[in-house]
């Protein structure tokens, strides 16, 4: 008896713990970002899958960021569209929207997507460079397609860059082993692994989402908002991301 209360209890525990609705907001500092971008903000969500976006997260940033990033997998098959257009125009009132595509995006009709982007003008950047201009200065957005598929193509992305500093969006975080110094890419953020969704004693069975300093600068893995297939989670609870970038030494 006290076996399956302590399962009964540990279920309900992950049932709550994947419906949370939490924002991480932290200072980054962006080697080579100009001091008219110190303080832009990027909101960072990824994996919502089919979860619906809530007004508690919103109200949760308390303002309005530079730009909301949906990193991927925003749907999967199954969902209806009328969740997507719902969590986008959520999004879309939050601030201008980028998405990048995950590998959950590519098996619905992207058609149906791209009219919902299209009606609530969402930037899709797909092996691409977003240039942010403020006063002669450059901040470079990069966007790259999906690395689980192998449609990412990074040399082409960084193409359209202009001198200034580059943040690059990636939905899998294993662009990393792609990247290198010459590349001059001091940010990636990323999701996808969910964390791991389920970690038993700090074990899962992808990466955990945090901040990693890596050989070309910081990488940073979101635990994502929605989860796959059950609504559970238990040592990788969902978050989101509010990150603001800064030209100096910020501590991170």
């Amino acid at each position: 008896m006290i076996i399956i209360i302590a399962l009964a209890i540990t279920f309900l525990n992950m049932l709550f713990q994947a419906k949370r609705h939490i924002v991480i907001k932290k200072d980054i500092a962006v080697s080579g970002l100009s001091k008219v971008f110190d303080g832009f903000q990027i909101f960072f969500i990824s994996d919502i899958h089919r979860r619906k976006v809530s007004e508690k997260l919103i109200n949760k940033l308390g303002g309005k960021p530079d730009v909301v990033v949906i990193g991927g997998d925003l749907t999967e098959t199954g969902v209806p569209f009328s969740r997507v257009d719902e969590n986008v125009k959520r999004l879309s009132g939050v601030g201008p929207v980028i998405f990048i595509w995950g590998n959950h995006d590519l098996y619905v009709d992207k058609d149906k997507l791209k009219q919902i982007f299209t009606k609530y003008q969402v930037k899709i950047l797909d092996n691409q460079v977003d240039v942010v201009t403020r006063d002669n200065d450059y901040l470079n957005i990069v966007g790259i397609n999906d690395v689980t598929n192998n449609l990412d193509r990074l040399e082409a992305a960084l193409e359209g860059r202009k001198e200034g500093a580059t943040v690059l969006l990636s939905h899998n975080p294993d662009i990393k082993y792609k990247l290198h110094e010459h590349h001059n890419i001091p940010l990636v953020i990323s999701g996808h692994t969910h964390g791991g969704q389920i970690r038993l004693f700090g074990w899962g069975l992808r990466e955990k989402g945090g901040i990693k300093k890596k050989s070309f600068g910081t990488l940073i893995i979101s635990n994502g908002y929605g989860t796959t297939w059950h609504p559970l989670r238990l040592g990788a609870p969902p978050d989101t991301l509010l990150l603001t970038l800064r030209s100096s030494n910020s501590e991170i």
